[in-house]
This record gives C-alpha cells, sequence and structure tokens, in this order.
C-alpha cells in the first residue's frame, strides 16, 4: 500500500509583491539597526524608497539574480565585565528587506507547525509564558529539571540541516536558492572577507525563524516520548518527575542534536538540578523559594546605570529620562505579575541607582548627601521612576494589585 505523497508549496515567488516589500521595509525601519558593510543606513535606503524597492524585488524574483553582500561583523561583550564577546553580523539595509520577505513568506508556512511549548520569536508567545509553563509543571509535581545548553547554538547550525528542514516543506527552488545564499554570503571583519559554511549570523532578520524551524524537530521528539518542557530559542528546560527520567531525556536531546542536527550539548551549562535548588531561564532564577533576576541580568543592568550616570557629567532631564527608559524596561519583565518576587532586590537596586545620582550632582560620594537630596526630590521633582512601583503583589483573593512607594509611605493600585 503506498503512502500518501507530501504535498509542499510551491508558488512562493508569485507571492512577492510591492505590498509585501512595503512592509518588509516598514519592519526593518521599525527595528533600526547600523548600516552594512555599504554605509547605506535606512534613512538613506528610505530616501528613494519606491525605486530601491521595485529593483528589489525583480532581483528577488528572477532566479539567481539575487546576490547578497558579506555581512559587517561587529563583537559585543557577553556580559557585563566578561572578556567574551558574542560576534554580530548586520547585514546592509537592502538585504536586511530581503531577509524580511523571506522571513514573511515562510513563517506563515512553518509557524503553525510549531509546538505549543516553544515561545520564542513566534507572534502570540513571549519569554513569560514560556516562564509560566514551566512553574506550571513545577505545580504539578515536576520538580526535576534538566537545564540544557546548546553550544555556540547560532554559530554552529549546519547549512545542511537548515535546508534539508526547508526543503521538507517548500518546492520553490528560487526561495531555497535566496535563503542558501543569504546563509553562505560571509563576513567581512577588519576589511578581511570571510566565508560562512556553517551557521547563521544573530543580528540576521531571518535568523530566529530559522532557528526555531531547525528546533522543531528537537521540540516533537520530546513530545513523541512523553516529556514536559518550554523552549525560547536555543534556551529550554525539560522538566521530569525524578532524576532518572532527567538522564533519559538529556540522553535522547544529545542522541537528536548530535546525529539529527549536527549540534551539541555544553558539557559545562548543561546539568540536571531541581526546583528546590533552582536554575537559571531566560534571565531568571527560578526556585521553590524565589523567581528573581539572576546575578548575570543584575550586573547588566547596573553596568547600564553606570554608563548613564558618570559623575563628572550634569544630571539633567535627559538623564532621567534616560534611565526612565532602562528602569521601565527592566521592571516591566522583571517584575512581571503573579510570579515574580523581585520586590527586595529591586529596592536596593534603587537605592543604588539613587546613590549614583547624588554623587553625580554633588560630584562626590557622601553618605550625608541622602538628607540634602532626598527621594522625594528625585521622583517628584526630577520624575525619576522607582523598579519597585513596577512591583505587584496578591491578595487572598489571587487579585493582583500594586504597591507604589512613595517617599517611604505606600498606596495601593488594584489591577484593572
Amino acid at each position: 500500500m503506498s503512502s500518501k505523497k507530501k504535498i509542499k508549496v510551491h508558488s512562493l515567488t508569485g507571492r512577492i509583491d510591492m505590498r509585501l516589500m512595503e512592509k518588509a521595509f516598514k519592519n526593518v525601519k521599525r527595528n533600526r539597526g547600523a548600516a552594512g558593510v555599504d554605509k547605506v543606513s535606512v534613512e538613506m535606503f528610505d530616501a528613494n524608497r519606491e525605486e530601491n524597492l521595485l529593483a528589489l524585488m525583480r532581483d528577488l524574483k528572477t532566479r539567481d539574480a539575487f546576490r547578497p553582500k558579506p555581512l559587517r561583523r561587529v563583537h559585543i561583550p557577553k556580559g557585563p565585565g566578561s572578556k567574551k564577546t558574542r560576534p554580530l553580523g548586520i547585514p546592509v539595509v537592502r538585504d536586511r528587506v530581503g531577509q524580511e520577505v523571506l522571513q514573511l513568506l515562510l513563517a506563515r508556512i512553518f509557524e503553525p507547525m510549531f509546538h505549543k511549548s516553544s515561545y520564542g520569536f513566534i507572534p502570540g508567545r513571549n519569554c513569560h509564558m514560556a516562564i509560566e509553563r514551566v512553574l506550571s509543571l513545577h505545580a504539578d509535581g515536576y520538580l526535576t529539571v534538566l537545564d540544557a545548553d546548546i553550544a555556540g547554538f547560532f554559530d554552529n547550525i549546519p547549512h545542511k540541516v537548515i535546508m534539508q528542514a526547508l526543503a521538507a516543506e517548500v518546492a520553490d527552488g528560487n526561495i531555497l536558492g535566496l535563503v542558501e545564499r543569504f546563509l553562505a554570503a560571509g563576513v567581512m571583519e577588519d576589511g578581511v572577507f570571510k566565508p560562512t559554511t556553517v551557521g547563521t549570523p544573530q543580528g540576521g532578520v531571518i535568523s530566529p525563524l530559522l532557528a526555531n524551524i531547525v528546533l522543531n524537530r528537537l521540540d516533537w521528539v520530546l513530545e513523541e516520548a512523553g516529556y514536559h518542557f518550554a523552549r525560547y530559542a536555543d534556551d529550554f528546560v525539560v522538566v521530569c518527575s525524578d532524576k532518572r527520567q532527567a538522564q533519559e531525556a538529556l540522553d535522547l536531546v544529545q542522541h537528536v542534536l548530535e546525529t539529527e542536527l549536527g549540534l551539541s550539548l555544553s558539557t559545562e551549562k548543561t546539568h540536571i538540578t531541581t526546583y528546590g535548588a533552582g536554575y537559571e531561564f531566560l534571565g531568571f532564577v527560578l526556585s521553590s523559594r524565589s523567581k528573581r533576576m539572576r546575578d548575570k541580568s543584575v550586573q547588566k543592568f547596573k553596568a547600564r546605570i553606570r554608563e548613564l550616570t558618570v559623575r563628572k557629567h550634569n544630571l539633567d532631564q535627559r538623564v532621567i529620562a534616560k534611565l526612565n527608559e532602562v528602569i521601565r524596561g527592566t521592571a516591566n519583565y522583571f517584575g512581571k505579575p503573579l510570579f515574580s518576587t523581585c520586590r527586595w532586590m529591586f529596592q536596593k537596586l534603587d537605592s543604588w541607582l539613587r546613590m549614583r545620582l547624588r554623587s553625580m550632582k554633588t560630584k562626590r560620594k557622601n553618605y550625608n548627601d541622602n538628607n540634602r537630596i532626598s527621594v522625594r526630590w528625585l521622583c517628584r521633582k526630577l520624575g525619576l521612576l522607582t523598579l519597585e512601583e513596577f512591583c505587584w503583589d496578591q491578595d487572598q483573593h489571587g487579585e493582583a494589585y500594586r504597591v507604589i512607594p512613595r517617599n517611604g509611605a505606600t498606596s495601593v493600585g488594584v489591577a484593572r
């Protein structure tokens, strides 16, 4: 008896029109970003947008006509004070738009296939949902955790694995050829061209989607084996009922990564632990006692604040506005209602930040300035936000409410 033949998507190239090109450019413009090797900025591309998009559309629709330029390689620190760096590849704006076109086309095909426990770079899903998922599993009694880390994931994905995963669903040779050329575009570093034979560059528009397409295979293998997990891009945990099951999950993950995906786990960062002992996931330390910022996240916050509060600079409204952006972003992520327990840490960080501002104002560090420059003056007069005022608690009925600190007192705002 013959099996049913798989139906693939053929006519993706025909779906590229000016409406899609305009949408892709708007997405690129919204995300901003630096210029690539051609030094053409988003604003410069936008100045002659219609002509540029028409020319790009013709090249994308003509087989073998489009040739992406090498990415501009930059290195950013992996963490505050770290000597290790993470390589980023910055495509030229024209290639960024081309990648966004492919991302829009391919996402329609692949996103419905992604596992429900995959939360990274998928519309309607986010980091907090991944954390809530594992906390729900812990509440159900799954207290042993396989905390896994894929070694150099984005840098080491074999191009062959990516193309095989795409070709399993897409039969449009032009689209497949475009993705392959983007992967093999190479990078320019210190004026020297370096070819890329493996990996998808961090910084590439299409890289998160390709990562999800590759790791979707691992998700469904774990599902078929009966494991519970949550994954955000290459960061994932498998929660188990006991250590034996966690070890079996580890063996399965290693097997799939090494034999099917050409990847491997980091022996240093992969380990089996428990919810009681705690583990790091998506910037948090999650344990039965608390759900707080991990130390690396705290140091990253402090490093950014130090950049904005250099003592020799003047304290003015521009500084406060920039600080408030950092405070708001950090608090909204780490002060998530219903599970975050960061209030005590937020209080300490608020106090430390105010010390930085007092030192900036007086050009010295002196504890007597605490009385001279009050919290009221910093918050009411200058408009400084605090991390703590973004915190939420729960009442006895499970209703969320916000406790807002105001000059030593508190007021309560109920969640609406």
